[in-house]
């Protein structure tokens, strides 16, 4: 004779991997929110790892492994006190990214009008798609642009803040000192970047360029 008490404790034991997969899928779902928080506001995942195959605790710490990447098809380590679980998950996150408002030929350098935000999947842009549309102010286009056409960051450079055969002046700093001198840029290079000058008594230094336009050395 089946009793109340045994049909209960069936049913606790099928939607207990239930409750499990659902809770499992719920913390993963909000480690991905918390780290694109900024990027994304709708985030999805998907556990691809078989049930029998997922971390067993209630509280697993979980950390990305691999690359920088955070949508897409991901390895996600799930520790159990001192036992490692591999989940593989895909994670489908919706934000906003950087367009071409209008055709950009190449060499153009770009204008305010000449980006816009779009909103998508990020996980099916193209890699390195931009995110912040200040990175676009000023910069140049290396490749012509379609109106509304994803711009990855490889398409465009920043503006040169010094070009090649220009008088730079260059500063070098240490404990407690500063020394300034005057040079000739060998290369072109934006703001943050490094360039190569040659003094007037002919070494050649390395530094970077900083919003002013001078070299700055740290000895």
């Amino acid at each position: 004779m089946i009793t109340l008490k045994g049909c209960v404790a069936a049913a606790l034991l099928l939607l207990s991997p239930l409750t499990q997969a659902a809770d499992l899928q719920a913390q993963l779902t909000a480690f991905f929110a918390q780290r694109l928080a900024g990027f994304s506001d709708e985030v999805v995942v998907n556990i691809r790892t078989p049930e029998n195959q997922r971390s067993t605790c209630d509280q697993p710490e979980l950390s990305v492994i691999g690359n920088a990447k955070l949508w897409g098809n991901l390895s996600v380590q799930a520790n159990c006190a001192g036992a490692k679980r591999y989940l593989q998950v895909n994670v489908q996150a919706t934000g906003n990214y950087v367009v071409a408002a209008q055709a950009v030929a190449r060499g153009s350098t770009l204008q305010p009008g000449s980006v816009k935000l779009a909103r998508g999947r990020l996980d099916q842009l193209p890699p390195r798609t931009m995110l912040d549309i200040t990175q676009a102010q000023d910069a140049v286009s290396l490749r012509d642009l379609a109106p509304d056409q994803p711009i990855q960051l490889s398409m465009l450079r920043q503006t040169w803040r010094i070009k090649a055969g220009q008088r730079v002046q260059v500063v070098a700093t240490g404990d407690g000192f500063s020394v300034n001198g005057e040079g000739l840029a060998l290369n072109n290079a934006s703001v943050a970047q490094n360039a190569r000058v040659r003094m007037s008594s002919g070494q050649i230094v390395s530094g970077i360029v900083n919003a002013d336009g001078n070299i700055l050395i740290n000895l």
